[in-house]
């Protein structure tokens, strides 16, 4: 019962994707001028795929970056370095993912490599700033106590700190994961195959039903992992 609504949004953004051509005089009554209203170039499971596996690896990679560090700067030994990750991983989202691919396509070339390490930059932010949140907000007495019982440092973190800045801490994950589900559309601009594909060949043709049928399978697949984090969320 309590995953019921994360299954919801997983059927409806499943009955999309599987029978998008059953809409066909949906997406012909909105774009009436086009011969072709059903993107067709590649079918959307396979798009919906390609776009999972790129944020899926982007945002894996994100986590395992920005709570390392975050774990890093926040022992005695990195503290000096805090400041340094803090503004890092604040230049990572303020540099627009367009710029980074546009520098990273001469070095990587076209395809899904680019998208990735935009994400990745993009993506660092709600997660260190979530994690250093969640740390730094633990009163100093628990650790004590912590130690006082004889927990070793590395014990204190694993069994201690991380379990109560757990749930700041996915909250940082969640707005990652959302913001690069939506992001990862540009991806398509480089050769990346995904889910942008039929808004950015909606944009060149003029075919505002290929934009919508990107748009709602992104918008669907954003709803779907973001309730799903929710739920997670709660458990913690």
């Amino acid at each position: 019962m309590r995953w019921r609504l994360p299954l919801v949004w997983l059927s409806l953004l499943l009955a999309l994707v599987l029978g998008m051509e059953q809409l066909e005089w949906l997406f012909r009554w909105i774009e009436s001028g086009s011969r072709e209203v059903i993107y067709r170039r590649a079918d959307f499971l396979t798009l919906l795929g390609r776009h999972a596996l790129v944020v899926i690896v982007a945002s894996s990679l994100a986590v395992v970056i920005g709570v390392g560090a975050a774990i890093l700067v926040t022992r005695p030994a990195g503290r000096d370095f805090l400041p340094l990750v803090a503004q890092v991983a604040s230049m990572g989202q303020t540099f627009p993912p367009v710029a980074v691919l546009a520098l990273a396509v001469p070095v990587l070339g076209f395809g899904t490599l680019p998208i990735i390490v935009a994400l990745l930059l993009y993506g660092l932010l709600p997660i260190v700033r979530n994690t250093l949140a969640g740390l730094q907000g633990i009163e100093a007495s628990v650790r004590e106590a912590a130690v006082g019982m004889g927990m070793s440092r590395y014990q204190v973190l694993r069994q201690v700190e991380l379990p109560l800045a757990a749930p700041v801490i996915l909250a940082g994950i969640r707005t990652s994961v959302t913001i690069n589900i939506a992001t990862a559309a540009i991806g398509a601009t480089v050769g990346a195959s995904n889910l942008g594909d039929p808004i950015i060949s909606g944009i060149v043709n003029g075919n505002t039903a290929y934009i919508l049928q990107g748009a709602l399978t992104i918008g669907l697949l954003a709803i779907t992992v973001d309730s799903v984090f929710e739920r997670w969320q709660r458990r913690h």
